[in-house]
């Protein structure tokens, strides 16, 4: 393995992805849910993003990111809609009851919300130019999926430990209006 290659693959996807609209929306996630489960369903779709990256190498910059772009927007603003009416449901009041579909269905929820978010943007970009400019592709896949899942855990961490210390209500109006503000952001940028 290059490691010269992998630490500068690594230190541009983590320095690319921080503040990117996908760290906010796992840390927004977390501030919700139970950690292990958010980190794990970003963590999923950060795999494919990254193996998809590295198999198509230049082609993914081919696509068209106009309608990536407004789809993520929408979806997005769809879920600030529902995070906003939202109620605490009794598995929420009694996080005992019923674990494991809980951690599925949080799981599944943050898979889909950054493989969607994720599709095309920057970082997916970069490691895409990064295999296709060096004939290193299991170095570029490992170091970039790992910035990413660095990144995951510190908006994990952070999102959690706000969890705590704010009204469960008024953190959920919150991440609802963070929400619709990427949402709207992302459907004005696609201009």
């Amino acid at each position: 393995m290059d490691w010269k290659l992998f630490a500068s693959t690594f230190a541009l996807i983590f320095v690319s992805e921080l503040p990117d609209k996908t760290a906010f929306a796992t840390l927004l996630m977390a501030t919700r849910n139970r950690p292990l489960p958010v980190f794990c369903g970003a963590a999923g779709a950060f795999v494919i993003q990254s193996f998809v990256a590295v198999a198509f190498g230049s082609l993914l910059t081919l696509l068209p990111r106009k309608p990536i772009q407004i789809g993520a927007g929408a979806l997005f603003v769809v879920l600030a809609i529902v995070m906003w009416r939202r109620e605490e449901s009794a598995e929420e009041l009694n996080p005992g009851s019923d674990g494991q579909k809980r951690f599925l269905k949080t799981m599944t929820s943050a898979f889909v919300v950054i493989f969607v978010a994720e599709w095309g943007d920057l970082t997916q970009l970069a490691t895409a130019a990064m295999a296709a400019r060096y004939a290193a592709p299991l170095t570029i896949f490992v170091s970039a999926t790992l910035a990413l899942w660095a990144v995951t855990g510190i908006g994990v961490v952070v999102g959690h430990s706000v969890r705590d210390k704010i009204e469960p209500k008024l953190l959920q109006r919150a991440a609802a209006l963070m929400f619709v503000a990427v949402g709207i952001w992302l459907l004005l940028s696609s201009r």
